[in-house]
């Protein structure tokens, strides 16, 4: 290996290194903590496979260890400057958009780059603006009685375009698709007959949805079972007391772009993607919410 790579990925490991040991005396949020380490560890095997190659690595492969460095750095970053809401909570008005937890192209061919930066840069943050703006004359102003019902309006359709939004991005992963395992499942198969008959009610339920909206895998507390509904917009037509644990997003801007009119096309290949993991563990948190079944 040429000696300068050589010597830049060393001083990646051991940057690495000095990064670990640092980060085991913060505390976080456990969330958090797994994320970060998810990463650290992706990030060390992609580092250790290329200090172990015999032969030259490709620029390509050097770029990509740096971009992974890169997105490493700013995670630590972000997560010491904002902790998650067990430090305390969000104040009226200060909700910020969340970043991808993945590079915008790496969704591709399912999703194109073009999508992804839209949708979350431009759509998503419009729905944080207006959430804050909603919140801030609710709450932090002397509102005038005659526009309460606009601003309950305003917080309604934005924060639920906020909230979906942020889980619509955790409910994906390049290394997603197939199929779940363990208890989510089992949950699935014992609530729905079979995966297969699951896929396709929420296949079809998707690809139900007058207008636009969203389709959702949920919890139902009540129930103590899974469920599926579509959501008008964002905000209607949507059961109440349930936990969202699987979203996709139907509006036309999730995937025009691309697919254009053919959304059947757009809900059969975002399978591919699926972060089954994702599912999982809020199928998990969900379950320990103890309420009595109605």
């Amino acid at each position: 290996m040429n000696e300068k790579k050589k010597d830049y990925l060393a001083s990646l490991k051991t940057w690495g290194k000095e990064v670990e040991e640092k980060m085991e005396g913060v505390k976080l949020d456990g969330k958090d903590s797994e994320e970060w380490k998810k990463q650290l560890s992706d990030w060390k095997s992609l580092l250790n496979d290329l200090l172990e190659e015999k032969d030259e690595p490709t620029d390509e492969k050097i770029a990509l260890v740096e971009e992974k460095s890169t997105k490493l750095f700013h995670l630590i970053k972000y997560l010491l400057e904002n902790p998650r809401q067990s430090q305390g909570a969000i104040l009226p008005g200060q909700h910020i958009l969340p970043d991808l937890p993945y590079a915008y192209d790496t969704l591709e061919p399912y999703i194109s780059e073009r999508i992804m930066r839209l949708h979350h840069d431009r759509h998503h943050q419009s729905y944080v603006d207006g959430l804050n703006k909603a919140e801030t004359e609710l709450y932090t102003k002397q509102s005038d009685n005659k526009l309460i019902k606009h601003w309950m309006r305003e917080q309604a359709f934005n924060g639920s375009g906020h909230f979906l939004h942020s889980l619509f991005w955790e409910n994906m992963s390049p290394r997603g698709g197939g199929r779940p395992s363990g208890e989510l499942m089992r949950q699935i198969e014992k609530d729905f007959g079979s995966f297969a008959a699951f896929k396709a009610l929420f296949s079809n339920a998707a690809e139900s949805v007058e207008g636009v909206g969203w389709a959702a895998l949920v919890w139902e507390l009540r129930s103590g079972r899974l469920a599926i509904q579509t959501i008008e917009k964002h905000q209607m037509f949507s059961l109440w007391d349930v936990i969202p644990l699987l979203v996709l997003d139907v509006w036309e801007h999730a995937y025009y772009l691309q697919y254009e009119n053919k959304r059947v096309d757009y809900v059969k290949n975002w399978w591919n993607i699926v972060n089954w993991q994702s599912v999982s563990q809020r199928l998990k948190e969900a379950k320990k919410v103890n309420v009595p079944y109605v």
